[in-house]
């Protein structure tokens, strides 16, 4: 989902509902003309506290524990997480638990919706370190500060979470991918992104329970994250929220989003919501604006765009891993979509360049190695 791409260079406003948004202060995102998307957004309930800081040294690496772990050690009771981590300095890779590597460099935001299995390193090879092995356990009455790695080039990262009931980070629906990542552009997102980062850590507390601002920044930092990241996205308005939540549409749209290579006809989907396929045809063109085969289109470009942007994968394969049978086809799709061939976008996107540590990872992930 468009992610880390040339297409996040367009700004539709952000998430402000503090007095004073524009204003440059921490804890008020930058100020635009709001839109169907802020809107939507607004209505998401969240919360979190930022959670500890890293300072990584080539070669580096660590991996993330399993989801329940993690929300017995930083949330018990909520069912699920979200982490975000924020490259202030340097550059990394991260993973899901099984896809591939992405690259993300200073000022980039690596979303993992649902607190999935996740690893995390730099270009040099190192062996993957449990986190909870390097980190003192909560709570913590300061913003814990993960120092590791073998003393090379350094990589800093401030690491948080949140929490959310809403459809949009549900697993089962996949409306998000597992990883993500968001490179905002330069501008007031950016520069807003980065003076919360630098507040937060100025506080020195993962959570200040007299500071109304701070604990509402990771809130506030993942709501502008999610806006540039679904900026690009089909049906992006009030509607795609509100699709998620439908008992016809949201296992309609889980199955496409878990697998978009399947050859899916309108009565294959229609028979996962157990409805007709004029129905199911009526419901896309009323909820999400399109036929189920357009949204289809769309979501497999969105795909694109994101693999393009952030690995090395040749354009055949992406072709095959969003649902194409050809090179050709694909390319001629993605023409009519950018204007442009997917070799000559990918190579204005602004992503990280590849290297050779990412090359090696790419090469494990694809035969099947950790």
């Amino acid at each position: 989902m468009g992610f880390h791409a040339k297409g996040h260079d367009r700004t539709t406003g952000a998430p402000g509902r503090d007095p004073g948004v524009g204003s440059g202060r921490a804890g008020t995102p930058p100020a635009a003309a709001p839109t169907t998307l802020d809107t939507a957004l607004q209505g998401l309930r969240l919360d979190g506290a930022l959670f500890f800081r890293a300072e990584f040294t080539e070669g580096w690496a660590y991996r993330s524990p399993a989801p329940e772990q993690l929300v017995r050690i930083l949330r018990p009771g909520a069912g699920r997480l979200i982490v975000f981590h924020i490259v202030s300095g340097g550059t990394c890779w991260a993973r899901a638990r099984e896809g591939e590597p992405r690259w993300a460099r200073e000022g980039d935001v690596v979303v993992v919706p649902y607190g999935e299995r996740h690893a995390m390193g730099g270009a040099e090879t190192a062996e993957e370190v449990p986190i909870l092995d390097l980190l003192d356990p909560p709570p913590w009455r300061t913003l814990p500060v993960l120092r590791h790695g073998a003393g090379g080039g350094r990589t800093d990262i401030v690491c948080g979470y949140l929490h959310s009931d809403h459809p949009l980070f549900d697993p089962a629906l996949q409306a998000l991918p597992p990883l993500f990542v968001v490179r905002p552009p330069e501008g007031p997102a950016a520069t807003w992104i980065r003076s919360s980062i630098d507040y937060a850590l100025a506080s020195g507390s993962p959570a200040p329970a007299t500071d109304r601002t701070a604990t509402r920044l990771p809130e506030l930092v993942l709501l502008e994250t999610l806006r540039l990241h679904l900026a690009t996205a089909p049906a992006i308005d009030t509607g795609w929220l509100a699709a998620l939540a439908d008992p016809v549409l949201a296992p309609v749209l889980a199955r496409m989003h878990a697998a978009p290579d399947r050859h899916w006809t309108v009565q294959r989907l229609a028979d996962t919501a157990a409805v007709s396929r004029s129905a199911l045809d009526e419901r896309f063109r009323r909820i999400l604006g399109r036929s189920p085969i357009r949204y289809l289109a769309d979501w497999r470009m969105h795909l694109a765009e994101d693999l393009l942007a952030t690995t090395g994968h040749s354009v055949g394969a992406v072709a095959r891993r969003v649902g194409y049978d050809s090179e050709e086809a694909f390319s001629r799709a993605f023409k009519r979509t950018h204007a442009v061939a997917p070799g000559a976008w990918r190579r204005a996107a602004a992503s990280g360049p590849p290297t050779p540590g990412l090359r090696r990872l790419e090469r494990r992930s694809e035969a099947g190695l950790p």
